[in-house]
This record gives structure tokens, C-alpha cells and sequence, in this order.
């Protein structure tokens, strides 16, 4: 492994990196209606910032040798407590820094996007803040130099993204998807924090340099716990299987919002766990082909639910799901995989956030309308969007030398060149993940901006006509410098193993090996199956006039589909009703009970007690996951004895 030494000259304020979104945060959050004129500027200012000092940060490391490029900067011992000494320090690496800029740069041009779609919202200078606050705790989970700062950032990145998914407060469905995100990433996060404890329990350390140094001291049962409990906190953050139902929901929320938590950074901390950790996943086989399952099932819940909705932006967010499913699998795939789901993951920054983008312009245009039976024709309307959100959608389905054609495809080449039923199996999927994916990738395209008109007859659900135009230029100039990426990273990435040899300090260097099937016949086989897919989604919508309510008598896959593929019922069945039911069991309340309470308290407070009883409901609920909660940890501990 590659020694970690203290940083020195501009590595050493590194820090900034950190201070400067997080000081943009507490000066719009604190500043009150003073900055209300300027706070959109300041929010931005600081994310730009910290990009122009990570780039500066990279161009510096990149001049070093390789084995200089892992640094490390101390910042103050955090938690000196006993035999636990957790130092708050930052680990500056390729993988860290490639990070950095995919955060800030990425977060730059979301920033700037912010400008003009908030322009009309009341308070848009706390908006802003919150961004900032998101930046600011990213970095910290990228750049923290132990598993115990990377939980104080992934923590702070989930108080942040409950803070923007909630944006409209006044909508039922932005509050109610903002706690679902809230406690579904609980669930995740309580499996990080065992791991955590089982990494203290044998080390009795949890910075990086240490635990990877002797993982070798873990057991094998340790360690295939720790990858499984690592591996359940990158669901709940990444959205993946049996986790995902919260990230669609989250569409409810403002665009810029999607584009940067749910397509380029917090949907992709999990992949970086995995990734980090991987000296602890290369001791695991077992545990690496509990990742590619995850993966594998995942990539195709999202392509299969994509193709039933009519939401804009869920169908962008199941392909989100799906496409995180792809680099899951990839970094589960171990050393031929790693460095693959990271050039993936950053490819998809580039197209996917320029997706939403997209979407965010064409509603800003039509009313905010996002049903896209009632658009289609929009191409004349909006040429500039046109442009940017096709090059993202052909960079999306894999289109010859375009961005994902490189990374997407590369992984499942990857996964194919495993021996026996594996390759068959997970290159199997990955290939039916990338038919489907162009199926309902061309179905949004040709639904949103080819054929018929479909709005001239109708009329916003405010009353109003439709009249789609064009973007100002804040929104889509960051799409066009997104489009570009979406054109030409994949080709930079993969040319010369550039990225892979910048991230061998990180990751090891990349493995290739050959499986079932050469890299030149898979290559073929998934252009094949993306161009049927395609054309049927091309013979389908677009030959075909499409209704604006969306057919109600349809086959049961498709209502599967439209159901989530039944994950929220199951969820409710599983573990919300048994946990209400524990809670009512517990604290003693029956339904009198409460409807003497609920009524005794509106009566006291002057409110409702419809209201009221609204509230009492969140409550048991959210108690009730509680409850199950302290179970598993419970049981978390359980386990730690019988290592002990």
C-alpha cells in the first residue's frame, strides 16, 4: 500500500476546502434577510472557490510520483477518550481529490443553474445555504482521513439533503418524502456505525492508515461483517435494493436538488465507501459477491420501473438507481472493477446532472408541468435544451464514443470476463440493463421533445396556457459545459488508463482478465442490444399518437411497474405496520386512547385535530422505526460479542 505522509505546501490548507462552503452556509443561514440580495452570489462564490483551489490541489499532486500522492493533513484530535483517539484530519489521494472536483465542479454549475431557477422562490438565499451546507459536508465525507469523520460527513449530508427534498414545506408529498429519505438512510447509516464498532472492537483504531495496514488481523467472519454492514450503509445513501424507495420520492424537491444530491454526490457515497474500503473487500470474496448481487438487482428494479412512469424526473431518478446499480456491481467486481465504477461514476456526474438540468428547463418552460404525456414537440421550442439533453440521453444509453459508451460499457465487458456462471449471470444482467436502459431513455426522449404537440389543448393545473420557451442563460450555460462532459469525459478517462493509473495509489492497480466472453464480442452484443432497444422505443412512442392520460386498463407488469415493482408495500408490510403495532404494544396506547388525546390537545392549542392527529400518526410511525431500529443495533451488538 502506498505510504501516507503528512501533506506540505498548498496541501497543507486543505482545510479551505472545507471552511469555505461551510462559512457560505453559516453567514446566509444566520445572515437572516440582510443577504437576501446578494446571498445567491455568495452561495456560489464560495463553491467556485473551493473548485479553483481543488484544481490547484490536483494539478500539485498530479506532479508528484505516484507513491508521493497519498497525503495527509492533521487537523486536531477530535475524540481523545480512553483507548479512543480519533483524529479530525483530511486525507488528500487521487481518489479523494477526483472527488473534490466532481463535487465542486459539478456543484459550481448546479450553483449558478440555482440562480435563475430559484430566481422567484421567497427566501432563495437559505436555499443557497443549504447547498452550501451540502458541499461542505460532501467534502468532508470524501476528504476525512477515518471512517469516524467519514460518518460525520455522511450524517451531515443527510441532514442536508432532508433540509432540500423538504424545500416546499407547504407540499404534503415534499415533507412526506423528505422524512422517507431521512429515516430509510437511518437504516443504512446504523450499518456503517456497527461496522465502525467492529473495526474499534479488533483495531482499536478507525483511521484509514491503520485499519488498512492490518486488515489482516480481522477474522474472516469479521470481515465478511464488515463488508456486509459497509455494504448496507452504501444502500441507504446510494439507493440500491432493498433501500431505494426513497430516492424517486425525492424528485419532490426543487431540480438543482436531483441534479446534485441524486444524479453527481450523495447517490455516489456509497460507491466511494466501497471503494476506500476496498483492502477490506479484496480479503472477501463472499462479501464482493453480495455487492454484485445488489448491484446486479438493482440495475434492473430501475430500468424496469423507469419504463411505466410518466414523471419526468422519476424516470430520471430510477435510471439514477439503476445507473449507481452498474458502479455498485462494479466495484463488487474487486480489483477488475474498481476503478471502472469510479470512471462510470464520474461520467454519469456529467450526463446525468445535465439531464436533470434539462428536465428542470423544459419545466421551467411549460408551468412546471412534469408529466411528459402532456408535452412532446418541444425540440423547435427549446433548441438549446434539445441539444444538451440529447447529447446527455445518447451519452446515458451507451451511443458509439460518447461518454458512457466508455464507462458503461466497460463494466459490463468487465463483468462478463469472470469465469463460469458468474460472468454468464452479472454480464447477463448488466447487457439486459443497457437494452432496457435505451428502451426507456428513448421513450422519455421522444415523449418530451419529438412528435405532436400535446399541450396546445390543455392547461397547467394552475389554469394557465402552455407557453414553452427557451431557458435564461444561468440555466443553460451550465447544461451546455455539462453536455460537453457528456461527449468527451468518457474517451479522456479511458484513454491510456488515464483515470485507472491516476487512481492505482487508491485503489490498486486495474486487473484485467478474460472470461466468458472477449472484450470486442461483448463490445458488439450490448451496441445490438441498445440499438433494439432504441427502436422500439422509437417505433413505439413516436409512430404512434400517445394519449395524455395514461392507458388504465394495462398488463400486470406494467402495473407492477407503475407500483415500484411493490417495494413501498412491502416496506409497509414488513416493517412499518408490525412497527406500529410494536409501538401501540409498548407505550400502551389504544385507539381511545389516542383520540382522547389528539382531541385534548387540539381543544388546549386551538388547533385541529385533524392536524393534530396528522402529527401523532408521523409520530408513531417514526417511533416505531425506531423501535425496529434499536433492534437491529441490538442485534449489531450481539454480533460484536460473538467476535469478542
Amino acid at each position: 500500500m502506498t505510504e501516507t505522509v503528512a501533506a506540505s505546501g498548498i496541501g497543507s490548507l486543505a482545510w479551505l476546502l472545507l471552511a469555505l462552503p461551510a462559512f457560505g452556509a453559516l453567514v446566509l443561514l444566520l445572515g437572516g434577510k440582510r443577504t437576501d440580495k446578494w446571498g445567491h452570489l455568495l452561495g456560489c462564490a464560495t463553491v467556485i472557490a473551493a473548485f479553483a483551489y481543488g484544481v490547484a490541489l490536483f494539478f500539485d499532486t498530479l506532479g508528484l510520483d505516484p507513491e508521493q500522492r497519498s497525503t495527509e493533513v492533521h487537523l486536531f484530535d477530535w475524540i481523545p477518550v480512553g483507548a479512543l483517539d480519533v483524529e479530525f484530519g483530511l486525507r488528500l489521494d487521487p481518489l479523494s481529490l477526483t472527488f473534490v472536483l466532481l463535487i465542486t465542479g459539478v456543484g459550481s454549475l448546479i450553483h449558478i443553474y440555482s440562480i435563475g431557477y430559484m430566481a422567484h422562490e421567497a427566501g432563495r438565499r437559505k436555499f443557497f445555504g443549504y447547498l452550501n451546507l451540502f458541499v461542505a459536508a460532501m467534502l468532508l465525507l470524501v476528504l476525512g482521513n477515518g471512517f469516524v469523520t467519514l460518518y460525520f460527513g455522511w450524517e451531515g449530508v443527510g441532514l442536508a439533503s432532508y433540509l432540500l427534498i423538504g424545500w416546499y414545506q407547504h407540499k404534503p408529498e415534499a415533507a412526506s418524502a423528505a422524512k422517507k429519505a431521512f429515516l430509510m438512510n437511518r437504516v443504512g447509516d446504523l450499518g456503517l456505525a456497527i461496522a465502525i464498532f467492529i473495526m474499534f472492537k479488533t483495531l482499536g483504531t478507525t483511521q484509514y492508515t491503520e485499519v488498512f495496514a492490518r486488515v489482516g488481523e480481522f477474522s474472516s467472519a469479521e470481515v465478511l461483517a464488515i463488508t456486509l454492514l459497509l455494504l448496507l450503509g452504501a444502500c441507504g445513501k446510494s439507493g440500491q435494493f432493498p433501500l431505494q424507495a426513497w430516492l424517486p420520492d425525492a424528485m419532490a424537491g426543487p431540480t438543482p436538488v436531483s441534479a446534485l444530491i441524486h444524479a453527481a454526490t450523495m447517490v455516489t457515497a456509497g460507491v466511494y465507501l466501497i471503494a476506500r474500503s476496498n483492502p477490506i473487500y479484496n480479503l472477501s470474496a463472499d462479501g464482493r459477491l453480495v455487492v454484485m448481487i445488489i448491484g446486479g438487482v438493482t440495475l434492473l428494479i430501475g430500468c424496469v420501473i423507469g419504463c411505466a412512469y410518466d414523471d419526468f424526473k422519476k424516470v430520471l431518478a430510477y435510471s439514477t438507481v439503476s445507473q449507481i446499480g452498474y458502479m455498485i456491481l462494479a466495484v463488487g467486481l474487486g480489483p477488475i472493477g474498481y476503478a471502472l465504477g469510479i470512471m462510470h461514476l464520474l461520467t454519469h456526474g456529467f450526463f446525468k446532472a445535465g439531464l436533470f438540468l434539462g428536465a428542470g428547463s423544459v419545466m421551467h418552460g411549460m408551468n412546471d408541468e412534469g408529466n411528459i404525456r402532456r408535452m412532446g414537440g418541444l425540440m423547435k421550442k427549446m433548441p438549446i435544451t434539445f441539444v444538451t439533453w440529447t447529447l446527455g440521453y445518447l451519452a446515458l444509453i451507451g451511443f458509439p464514443f460518447l461518454s458512457g459508451y466508455f464507462s458503461k460499457d466497460a463494466i459490463i465487458a468487465a463483468a462478463f470476463s469472470m469465469e463460469g456462471w458468474r460472468g454468464w449471470v452479472f454480464g447477463g444482467v448488466a447487457a439486459l440493463g443497457a437494452a432496457l436502459t435505451a428502451f426507456y431513455m428513448t421513450r422519455l426522449f421522444v415523449l418530451v421533445f419529438l412528435g405532436k404537440p400535446r399541450y396546445t389543448e390543455l392547461k397547467s393545473a394552475d389554469g394557465r396556457d402552455y407557453h414553452p420557451h427557451e431557458s435564461p442563460v444561468s440555466m443553460t450555460l451550465p447544461m451546455i459545459v455539462l453536455a460537453v462532459g457528456s461527449v468527451g469525459a468518457g474517451w479522456f478517462f479511458s484513454s491510456g488508463h488515464n483515470l485507472a493509473g491516476w487512481l492505482t495509489p487508491s485503489l490498486g492497480e486495474l486487473q484485467e482478465q478474460h472470461g466468458v466472453l472477449d472484450h470486442g464480442v461483448v463490445n458488439i452484443l450490448v451496441l445490438a442490444l441498445s440499438a433494439l432497444g432504441a427502436a422500439l422505443g422509437f417505433l413505439l412512442f413516436l409512430r404512434r399518437e400517445q394519449p395524455v392520460e395514461r392507458p388504465a386498463r394495462v398488463s400486470f407488469p406494467v402495473r407492477a411497474a407503475r407500483a415500484d415493482l411493490y417495494g413501498n408495500a412491502l416496506n409497509e408490510a414488513l416493517f412499518a405496520r408490525p412497527g406500529t403495532w410494536l409501538t401501540r404494544a409498548l407505550v400502551f396506547v389504544d385507539n381511545k386512547g389516542v383520540d382522547g388525546l389528539v382531541n385534548g390537545s387540539a381543544a388546549l392549542l386551538g388547533g385541529s385535530s385533524g392536524r393534530l392527529r396528522r402529527l401523532q400518526t408521523g409520530f408513531v410511525r417514526s417511533y416505531a422505526l425506531s423501535m425496529l431500529l434499536g433492534a437491529v443495533f441490538v442485534l449489531g451488538a450481539l454480533l460484536m460479542v460473538r467476535f469478542s
